[in-house]
């Protein structure tokens, strides 16, 4: 039988480099990056009334100041000229962060880029905002009365 059951040590060196070197590129492949620029476009629908807009931005706008704190930094808005996208800037400047749209600044203060979506699905709005190092999303209801939160708060880190 061709003695392939046999240890021999010479037969093994000569798959260790490449099976070394396949082993290091899978593990690389797993490996990503992510930097500022790689926020969605911001999206809204023309379906969302300027009320439920502002109650979206104050809300979301409030939660994205826990996570980044409150004011300490300009934030470059990705906006898409939506009733939304004007509520989130109102509701940004309201919590003390300065905002700008055309993604240029004066200052050296940290820039912070957000984008935001809003779409509808399934009789309840799905709201999302992103930031390079957090990005928060809800569903809320909207009622004749205003919005109400339709789940909890889904909150992801990147590092």
């Amino acid at each position: 039988m061709l003695n392939l059951f046999r240890y021999s040590p010479n037969r093994l060196r000569r798959f260790r480099c490449p099976a070394a070197a396949c082993v290091v590129a899978i593990l690389l492949s797993g490996c990503q990056s992510m930097d500022g620029g790689a926020l969605v476009n911001s999206a809204a629908p023309p379906e969302v009334s300027g009320p439920a807009a502002g109650a979206i931005a104050g809300d979301m706008v409030s939660r994205l100041a826990e996570q980044i704190g409150q004011g300490k930094a300009t934030v470059a808005l990705k906006q898409d000229g939506s009733a939304c996208g004007q509520a989130l800037e109102a509701a940004l400047k309201g919590w003390g962060y300065a905002v700008v749209t055309d993604q240029k600044t004066d200052s050296g203060a940290p820039i912070i880029s957000l984008a935001y979506v809003i779409m509808p699905y399934d009789g309840q709005v799905l709201a999302r905002l992103s930031t390079s190092t957090v990005e928060l999303g809800r569903a809320y209801t909207v009622t004749t009365s205003g919005v109400t939160p339709a789940s909890a708060l889904s909150l992801m880190r990147r590092g």
